[in-house]
């Protein structure tokens, strides 16, 4: 029997061969590891060069370490001051960029506010433009309810001709609404001297036959239209003459005024045998232009008649001019003679002055014997 620990085992029990077993594996263990230590023992020092070896290369590589820190520590500092260089450059950068927007931005809003006030400027300008374009056809429908009136078409041309007469003549050469012999009224009368005496000029406008040619379509109506226009420019034509042509009182012709150089220019272009009866009864046709040249030509006229109305004045200022001139030459005359007398007096006045001025000299110097010497000069008789 076998006690272990206080109890009893029997030899056969698995408890003390297990016991055994392990003690025999335990046995074995040992020897086997006394075995190996004997093996070691002989391969200790190659094992320990290997560990030394192994401990400087551990050593090498953290000296390594050591200076690859220090090497990333150095490159850590480089590497922040070229990110506060370039954080520094692109601040600079950016505040430049910055300032060329503002300035930018300032310039193209300046801009855009000089364009807006131009741009309101010319909005202005056309209204303004816009203002004038509504009164001027405001006036143009006035103006054709005006020429649409025989009476106010009438008076129409009667202001366009006294603003022609007035700017042309001067006022006491002509008289607006002239009462003939005959009862008749002018629409102005000339007061050119005879010959060949006050003409007449007779404001028409024979605007409806006017009209009617520009309104023609066809062929026919084109020719109604100038059968119109012609019976009414002779009918003016005849009753000019017949009113305002009168013998011993007025020139042997008159002047009819058209105030519209297109009818002027449509007569003369498509009627010249219309034009060719008003010469033949002595009435011309004038529109604002040509009556303006002939009122010049008539002032020629009334400045030679009042120039030779003048002559007798004239030649009277002319005797009165050769008067004075006359005596002015007298007066010269005079005048010269006295310049003549007066040379002749600041001549002797120099001769006296010499001789004093010797005389004077002499006695500066004390010379008396030379004074007694030299004979004595008579005073000049101019002294």
């Amino acid at each position: 029997m076998i006690t272990l620990f206080g109890q009893t085992f029997a030899p056969t029990d698995p408890e003390v061969l297990i016991l055994g077993g392990l003690l025999l594996f335990l046995l074995v263990f040992l020897a086997l590891i006394l075995r190996a230590a004997g093996r070691s023992a002989t391969m200790a020092a190659p094992l320990m060069r290997e560990i030394g070896w192994l401990s400087q290369r551990v050593q090498q590589l953290g000296d390594g370490q050591e200076r690859l820190a220090g090497g990333l520590h150095h490159v850590s500092e480089t590497q922040a001051v070229s990110q506060s260089a370039m954080l520094q450059v692109m601040e600079q950068r950016l505040a430049e960029v910055s300032r060329q927007m503002n300035e930018s931005l300032h310039g193209t809003s300046t801009r855009t506010a000089r364009s807006l006030g131009e741009l309101q400027q010319r909005l202005e300008t056309i209204d303004r433009a816009q203002a004038n374009i509504e009164k001027l056809s405001g006036n143009v429908l006035s103006l054709q309810d005006i020429l649409s009136n025989k009476q106010t078409r009438g008076a129409f041309g009667e202001i366009q001709l006294h603003d022609i007469v007035q700017k042309a003549l001067p006022r006491d050469a002509y008289t607006m609404q002239a009462t003939l012999s005959n009862n008749r009224r002018a629409d102005c009368l000339i007061h050119l001297p005879k010959p060949p005496g006050p003409i007449v000029i007779d404001a028409k406008f024979p605007l409806e036959a006017y009209d009617a040619m520009r309104r023609a379509e066809t062929p026919r109506q084109a020719q109604e239209a100038a059968t119109l226009m012609r019976g009414a420019v002779r009918q003016h034509i005849r009753a000019i003459s017949e009113k305002y042509i009168i013998e011993g009182e007025t020139a042997d012709g008159a002047l009819m005024f058209l105030p519209s150089e297109a009818v002027y220019a449509e007569l003369h272009a498509n009627f010249p045998d219309v034009v060719r009866e008003g010469f033949a009864a002595k009435v011309w046709i004038v529109s604002p232009t040509t009556c303006m040249a002939t009122l010049n030509t008539m002032r020629a006229v009334l400045k030679d008649a009042r120039m030779r109305e003048q002559a007798g004045a004239i030649r009277k200022e002319l005797a009165l001019l050769y008067a004075d001139v006359d005596r002015l030459g007298t007066r010269v005359e005079n005048l010269d003679r006295h310049f003549g007398q007066a040379a002749k007096d600041l001549e002797d006045i120099k001769i006296s002055s010499e001789k004093a001025t010797k005389r004077a000299r002499r006695l500066d110097n004390f010379d008396f014997e030379e004074i007694a010497a030299t004979p004595v000069i008579a005073p000049d008789a101019a002294e």
